[in-house]
């Protein structure tokens, strides 16, 4: 993940905008984050089978999932307008039940959910750099999917809008959604494998 911007240089959206469309960018602290290259066929496989599952039971229900390329411009408290706000984010899935925070751009405000499928090139930057932003901008819910051990980290808001220690989730677990209550998901049929008895992996 190579920033070949100048690093010194703290950049806003209003930059961004004006980057070539065929490059994908995400900024954090004003700070450019290159996001070449094209994420891996096993990372595709993944999104596919999150964006069916969480599109499906939204079906006819307020809140909307979306999955990358997305913008999401996380404004700090006193940043506004497009050359002020120095995070923006393309989560590779997220969930709006807020629609007010939906424009032609993407979303600007928290979502309610996003989920990041980690990789070698990224795993700093999800584990890191993006779950203090999440927690700092109020996302309820934030998922790490780590496709090489087939496991699902979840960190969730507590009252005092800190993250908690994460749960972790295997292959042969259930996650019950926490922003959308009757919303529960298979994690064996997130990475396309056979679910195994608890007994079968000891």
């Amino acid at each position: 993940m190579n920033l070949a911007k100048n690093i010194k240089q703290k950049y806003t959206y209003k930059d961004y905008t004006t980057w070539p469309e065929n490059e994908r960018w995400e900024l954090i602290q004003g700070i450019p984050f290159n996001m070449s290259p094209a994420p891996s066929r096993i990372h595709q496989k993944i999104l596919g089978a999150l964006h069916l599952m969480f599109a499906s039971y939204l079906q006819d229900k307020t809140c909307e999932v979306y999955l990358a390329p997305f913008d999401v411009r996380l404004p700090d408290k006193n940043e506004a307008a497009d050359d002020e706000i120095t995070n923006v984010v393309q989560p590779d899935l997220l969930v709006v039940c807020d629609t007010n925070k939906l424009d032609d751009r993407g979303c600007k405000g928290a979502p309610d959910l996003i989920i990041e499928i980690t990789s070698k090139s990224t795993a700093k930057k999800d584990m890191w750099d993006k779950m203090l932003l999440y927690e700092k901008s109020k996302v309820k819910e934030y998922w790490i999917v780590h496709p090489l051990d087939q496991t699902i980290m979840v960190y969730t808001l507590n009252e005092e809008q800190k993250y908690e220690k994460p749960q972790v989730f295997d292959i042969t677990d259930d996650i019950k959604v926490g922003i959308l209550e009757e919303l529960t998901v298979d994690v064996s049929k997130i990475f396309g494998v056979h679910k195994p008895d608890k007994q079968e992996i000891k």
